[in-house]
């Protein structure tokens, strides 16, 4: 079997699969913290980060003409220029840890995420590119645990930014995070031949997550779902500390 995981197991993936890219389509983030979160109740999450990776690539290809010329590409430049600095090392110190190690530091670093999307965190003053390196260090470091949109968007959410701009420049760069971690984790020996298999299975699924996302990006707030997305995180983030900590 893929990843030596079971039928049952391989069902509720695929299920929690199309549920995060529901919510790519529709917010422009969540997809590799959802779907990693779940993957953390079920198996060992870190074999499918490049699988989560490759699936972000993926559906920007289905999001890129609605999404052009609403990227605010200042910002993108600057996050992921810090992002680059800190993924060398993050990615060989999550490749260093065992699997219980993985689960804790993955859904902790996604409850403090959630919390502080959930908490209404504002910033009061105009951030400069010292600001969006600083935030794109953070999100680097994540990101070797699949999660590194969270930091993002938990800044980005905090500034006065118009939906369309949010949705677009996190798409715009959690492509560009992922396109650099990407040979970091194929040097760390984690992308495989199942990879590519994973991804090919994952593609149809993908497919029909994003539109029915999209669909309802044009029908409601944005703001409204990133809250129960992030709501949802919140939950599986206790779910999944619970596990790792009841397993030590």
């Amino acid at each position: 079997m893929l990843f030596d995981l079971g039928p049952g197991t391989t069902a509720l993936i695929a299920i929690a699969l199309v549920v995060a890219a529901f919510v790519r389509g529709y917010s422009g983030f969540g997809f590799s913290a959802i779907f990693i979160a779940c993957a953390a109740l079920l198996t060992n999450p870190l074999p499918l980060i490049p699988v989560v990776f490759a699936c972000e690539m993926s559906m920007t290809v289905f999001q890129a003409r609605e999404i052009r010329g609403h990227v605010e590409w200042r910002r993108f430049f600057w996050m992921l220029l810090g992002a680059a600095i800190a993924l060398p090392f993050s990615v060989s110190v999550i490749l260093s840890v065992g699997e219980g190690t993985a689960r804790i530091l993955i859904s902790g670093i996604i409850f403090v995420m959630s919390v502080i999307l959930l908490s209404g965190w504002t910033l009061q003053r105009q951030i400069g590119p010292a600001g969006h390196g600083s935030v794109g260090i953070m999100s680097g470091v994540c990101n070797s645990a699949g999660i590194g949109g969270l930091p993002v968007a938990a800044f980005m959410s905090a500034q006065p930014l118009e939906a369309k701009k949010f949705r677009a420049t996190m798409i715009a760069y959690l492509t560009g995070l992922d396109l650099i971690t990407m040979p970091l984790l194929w040097a760390g020996g984690l992308i495989t031949w199942d990879t590519a298999k994973g991804l090919a299975l994952a593609l149809p699924l993908l497919a029909l997550g994003v539109w029915l996302g999209g669909r309802q990006f044009l029908a409601a707030s944005p703001s409204t779902f990133r809250r129960f997305a992030v709501m949802l995180l919140l939950a599986l983030s206790v779910l999944g500390l619970l596990r790792a900590l009841i397993r030590i």
